[in-house]
């Protein structure tokens, strides 16, 4: 499936960002001035969309300490579209949590197809993107845990990972953990109101690599000082530079 760009733009750090096409699939890359870079695919939680402030703020700084990064909106992911079955289990959501109501079965409605019909699309991408002149080396993962858990355990050329312990995990992903075995930077928020400590701390106890760190930060989900760039950036650099 060839890629294709649709716009470009030199930033203001040396930094191009460039959107692109795949097929159906819609995509940004940020390369630094020196070529060829390593990759890191950066994804953000639960299917919010690439253009996130926060997930380009991350990206931006990636690719100005050196690496080539890359984002899409996979299925059900950002603009595309939904089906009618996570149309319902995110109303079913809003619904609950306004009530106080428990939402465990419903982020597992929502979130465990999000994972199955993302992955492929991720893989696809990541094979398009090895293809350019301008990426090479190995590949890094950042971001969404659950998904960077499958794609961890099913993709061979994902040499390290750094996952935000935030947002619902499937069951299917926490048994998946084991599988994992690469370098793991692992980062909690301390007070996440919607991410329970006890849970997170047991997926990372469950992941199965033998090179696991974790950053614990005191406060809420949107919190994690942004210092974490900083040590994220030196983690993939011993692993991927």
């Amino acid at each position: 499936m060839p890629l294709h760009f649709t716009s470009e733009q030199r930033l203001d750090d040396g930094v191009l960002a460039r959107e692109f096409t795949l097929g159906e699939i819609p995509g940004t890359l940020w390369t630094p001035e020196s070529a060829p870079a390593p990759l890191i695919l950066m994804a953000h939680n639960n299917g919010l969309p690439k253009a996130q402030p926060r997930l380009v703020a991350r990206a931006r700084y990636c690719a100005a300490y050196g690496f080539a990064v890359a984002t899409i909106d996979a299925a059900g992911c950002g603009d595309r579209p939904r089906s009618a079955a996570d149309e319902q289990a995110r109303a079913d959501l809003r619904r609950a949590l306004r009530a106080g109501e428990p939402v465990d079965e419903i982020f597992e409605s929502l979130v465990a197809p999000l994972v199955e019909n993302a992955a492929p699309e991720w893989r696809t991408a990541l094979d398009a993107l090895l293809a350019l002149p301008e990426i090479g080396g190995p590949v890094g993962y950042s971001g969404w845990t659950a998904l960077g858990i499958r794609l961890a355990a099913v993709e061979p050329r994902i040499a390290a990972a750094g996952f935000f312990a935030g947002g619902y995990v499937p069951h299917a992903q926490r048994e998946e953990a084991r599988q994992v075995t690469i370098p793991l930077l692992f980062l909690l928020q301390w007070d996440d109101e919607g991410n329970p400590r006890q849970r997170a701390l047991d997926l990372f106890d469950a992941f199965g690599t033998k090179e696991k760190t974790l950053h614990a930060n005191l406060g809420g989900h949107t919190g994690t000082p942004w210092f974490e760039a900083d040590d994220g950036n030196r983690f993939f650099g011993r692993h991927l530079m």
